[in-house]
């Protein structure tokens, strides 16, 4: 059984949470609250973590802190890492080769940390260019062949600067052999979600879902596992809709939905990118993360009603059991 297969195996039907990256107010990485946290997580039950994501502002991180990062999840965590790679905001890409290059390089240094599998973030040029598809696929082979790990597709809502991808770029990124699946953030877009699911059906590749505020749904239309940023602090809230679809307990299902909608409700909303304030809130009132850590300087500055509705979310829900 190939790498690949091995990890297909193993992650489907399991939450990788999308975690966060500590930090003070000016982005300076708090690496003892770092350890504390990947503790934390790792006791929990998880399929593995997905690091550099967008949760934890990956793509914002230094090269050095990168790697400390992945370093620490490495050694706390058992199971698989997936390391987001992508363009860094300190690379000055100005040609689409550059951007790939980069990307490429990225992989490289997840692969040389001990990451298990990588996950490509789109790139939105592709969806301007005539050979665009052609070249989405180009970019994760490459990918593929310089670190030699298996490969997840990111299909990424506007919003955040992904690339939408179609139908038919989902099926040909699923028949590459280094191909794990495709992961679904398409953030409200019903009829992209429901579509991309579709494109992946019969492929025997993972459809993870990264629909926060549609996650349930997404289970009903076809995902089978989920990396997800709102298990960067309620692990065990994104376990109890999974399980329950999983195991066919549709009451359990509806009621386990509904409490992950409402904490999504409060959580991923607009102005979107504040998620990840909101989420490191929440890691705080959930004790995963110490308050002086709690910071998102590259996401927009959030009043204190915002903080508020979220904790009174949380008091909510911890009134009923997950």
């Amino acid at each position: 059984m190939s790498a690949t297969q091995t990890l297909v195996r193993g992650l489907r039907g399991t939450v990788v949470p999308a975690v966060a990256t500590p930090m003070d107010p000016r982005g300076v990485v708090d690496f003892d609250a770092l350890r504390g946290y990947a503790e934390r997580i790792a006791a929990a039950r998880i399929g593995g973590v997905a690091v550099w994501a967008h949760t934890g502002r990956g793509l914002h991180l230094s090269e050095p802190d990168r790697a400390d990062v992945l370093r620490v999840w490495r050694e706390t965590v058992d199971g698989p890492i997936v390391a987001g790679v992508g363009v860094p905001r300190s690379v000055r890409a100005t040609t689409l080769r550059e951007a790939w290059d980069a990307t490429v390089g990225m992989a490289v240094q997840a692969a040389g940390l001990g990451a298990d599998a990588v996950m490509v973030y789109p790139l939105a040029q592709f969806a301007e260019r005539p050979e665009g598809e052609r070249e989405a696929v180009r970019l994760h082979e490459r990918v593929a062949e310089a670190c030699g790990l298996p490969v997840l597709g990111f299909f990424l809502h506007g919003e955040a600067g992904g690339y939408p991808y179609p139908p038919s770029l989902i099926r040909r990124l699923l028949a590459l052999p280094s191909a794990v699946g495709v992961k679904l953030a398409t953030l409200d877009r019903a009829m992209a979600c429901q579509d991309a699911i579709r494109a992946a059906e019969g492929s025997g590749k993972l459809v993870v879902t990264g629909e926060d505020r549609m996650f349930g749904p997404s289970l009903m239309w076809g995902a089978d596992s989920a990396l997800v940023g709102i298990a960067a602090a309620r692990v065990g809230l994104t376990n109890a809709v999974l399980d329950a679809w999983t195991a066919g307990d549709h009451t359990a299902f509806v009621r386990a939905s509904g409490r992950l909608d409402r904490f999504a409700e409060a959580t991923f909303t607009a102005p979107i990118e504040g998620y990840v304030q909101r989420m490191l809130w929440a890691a705080v009132w959930e004790g995963l993360l110490p308050e002086s850590a709690a910071h998102d300087p590259y996401g927009p500055r959030l009043p204190e009603s915002e903080r508020t509705t979220v904790i009174r979310c949380l008091e909510s829900l911890s009134q009923e059991k997950d």
